[in-house]
């Protein structure tokens, strides 16, 4: 089954609501590999690099003349002349918490620490989208299918800004989002009495100094109760409704139904869906950090790639053939790559992708100076190829490409000016969304 979480219905439906009325007409789709994907073994092979570089997997040719990736993706080959690889991202920070937090939310200090400095992307968007006000949809503007929630968050921003949160396999036979679109007539009216106990309960809340708050929870009450009765959020969060050859081309596993639900999700109106690909489709550890002593890098490769190039490839499609390519922005990264250069260490243990505990094995490890990600739909022209890496794919040699660059971007196609829009601080000091990027030129559409 799936839960829901990070969120009350009524502050969601508070958070939605602040603000004067307009809608936001565009939509952005992140696809988060956690611990951070080998650019070279994926969509920036290099087969002229020694053996300990390139490994062992050979480049295909894709639709893109003269661009190939490795034979590891072969459906997203099929599909790279409605793509755009970004192959010339970097960061600065080594380690998962500081890297994950400079690209979902731009804070460049290189130091790990336990929890974000900053507000990640999809909080501080969904509050700056929140100023536009109603949009007459009982969905959340922000949706996390699975999020990557470690080395994100709201900061100061608060839980009200948070991803309305789905968790679970999207895969699994029964599997429901619970309290969403109820349609039994008994457990509509048992929740319209306790939004009545609630409103007495909040007269105490009154003649303790919180007015204009406890004034204003009826009308979110009624908001929540409208998202918990809607027949179109349920329809929306429903895969049964997808067509079986549909489901099976997403791949019927979690990560190609988190994908299919993103997609319907957006088409239904949310304007942020993050989903992140975890779990025991990756392997041993459940996440891409494939270092010798967790995977066997390149059977790890092998375990994930067709789930993955399944379900991306699908969505790929989704978005061109149903009309979304323009108001729908997707991208697909990690918070950074792996070495070029393979390393060996005795695994600690066995499993998937996975040798016995002290078995020498070969892995890859953190490489934040340059990695690939992968854009589409978004109005923007595909086919294209942002940037390159040396010879052996360890340094970035052309159109180098930011975290900052890479928020600027998404905050772009949002409608959102990340240059000159601010938050405030607890302090009510203004805080820009970015601080010292741009959007990437070739990803604007």
């Amino acid at each position: 089954m799936g839960g829901v979480g990070g969120l009350s219905l009524p502050g969601l439906l508070r958070a939605r609501a602040e603000g004067p009325a307009g809608p936001a007409p565009r939509a952005v789709i992140m696809v988060w590999k956690p611990g951070g994907c080998s650019h070279i073994d994926t969509y920036d092979p290099k087969p002229g690099a020694p053996l300990d570089y390139r490994g062992p997997f050979q480049p295909i040719a894709t639709r893109v003349p003269g661009l190939a990736f490795s034979e590891l993706l072969p459906r997203q080959a099929a599909l790279a002349d409605r793509l755009v690889v970004v192959r010339s991202m970097s960061q600065t920070a080594g380690g998962h918490p500081a890297g994950s937090m400079q690209m979902l939310s731009g804070d460049m200090d290189t130091l790990d620490k336990p929890k974000p400095r900053l507000p990640d992307w999809m909080c501080a968007a969904n509050r700056v989208l929140a100023e536009r006000g109603p949009r007459g949809n009982p969905l959340p503007r922000s949706v996390g299918i699975n999020p990557p929630l470690t080395y994100s968050g709201p900061a100061w921003l608060g839980d009200a800004w948070r991803p309305f949160a789905v968790t679970g396999d999207p895969s699994a036979p029964g599997f429901a989002v619970p309290n969403i679109g109820l349609d039994d007539a008994a457990e509509v009216a048992r929740l319209r009495r306790r939004v009545g106990l609630r409103g007495r309960f909040d007269s105490f809340e009154r003649s303790v100094g919180r007015v204009l708050e406890m004034e204003a929870l009826d009308a979110f009450e009624a908001g929540a109760l409208e998202l918990l009765t809607s027949r179109d959020a349920r329809h929306a969060f429903d895969l049964s409704r997808e067509d079986d050859r549909t489901r099976d081309r997403y791949g019927r596993n979690a990560w190609g139904q988190q994908l299919l639900m993103a997609r319907r999700l957006v088409e239904a109106g949310v304007d942020i869906v993050t989903t992140e690909l975890a779990g025991p489709l990756c392997g041993r550890t459940g996440v891409w950090d494939d270092h010798a002593v967790d995977h066997h890098v390149f059977e790890a490769l092998r375990f994930r790639a067709a789930a993955y190039d399944n379900a991306v490839a699908a969505l790929v499609e989704d978005i061109h053939d149903r009309g979304l390519s323009e108001r729908v922005l997707v991208v697909v990264t990690g918070e950074f790559g792996r070495t070029p250069k393979v390393s060996y260490a005795p695994s600690t243990g066995a499993g998937n992708a996975s040798a016995p505990a002290g078995t020498i094995q070969p892995g890859r490890d953190h490489w934040p100076q340059a990695f690939s990600n992968v854009w589409f739909g978004g109005g923007i022209a595909p086919g294209q190829v942002v940037g390159a890496t040396d010879a052996r794919a360890e340094q970035v040699v052309e159109r180098r490409c930011t975290a900052h660059d890479f928020l600027a971007t998404i905050y772009r196609h949002l409608g959102i000016d990340a240059e000159r829009v601010t938050i405030p601080d607890l302090a009510g000091r203004p805080v820009r969304l970015v601080e010292h990027g741009r959007p990437i030129p070739e990803l604007c559409g």
